[in-house]
């Protein structure tokens, strides 16, 4: 059986997840400065992800896994426009970098990748976090 939270610890487990998501794009920079670059793809993916579930916790909508969070956002918020196609398109590239540099043999990110996929993380938690406040 899941728990319920309150009203007052929804509301700081939202701002946790947002103190969160800029916490792992400040990594992100660390792990690309030192040319780590799957580590940074998995800190602005997972930048992305706390930021969704800030959102998702937002809107009282309830996801338990990485694939659960990706529907809800894509069911909610990008098929109604609330979330442009192209954050959508974020979110997705990063889910799938992300799992490949984690679990397949021989799957590198580059520098190229990481300083293309920044911006638009930080785009993509900008408008979160607009629409969170």
């Amino acid at each position: 059986m899941k728990e319920t939270l309150d009203e007052q610890s929804r509301i700081s487990l939202i701002r946790y997840r947002l103190e969160r998501a800029d916490e792992a794009i400040e990594e992100a920079a660390l792990m690309s400065e030192r040319g780590h670059y799957n580590a940074a793809v998995n800190r602005l993916y997972y930048a992305c992800f706390y930021a969704v579930q800030a959102l998702l916790l937002q809107h009282h909508i309830s996801a338990t896994t990485h694939a659960g969070v990706k529907a809800m956002l894509g069911l909610h918020f990008v098929s109604k426009g609330i979330i442009s196609i192209d954050h959508g398109k974020t979110f997705n590239t990063l889910f799938e970098k992300r799992h490949s540099s984690d679990y397949e043999a021989f799957a590198y990110c580059d520098k190229a990748l990481v300083d293309d996929l920044t911006p638009l993380a930080n785009a993509f938690i900008a408008q979160i976090k607009e629409l969170v406040k």
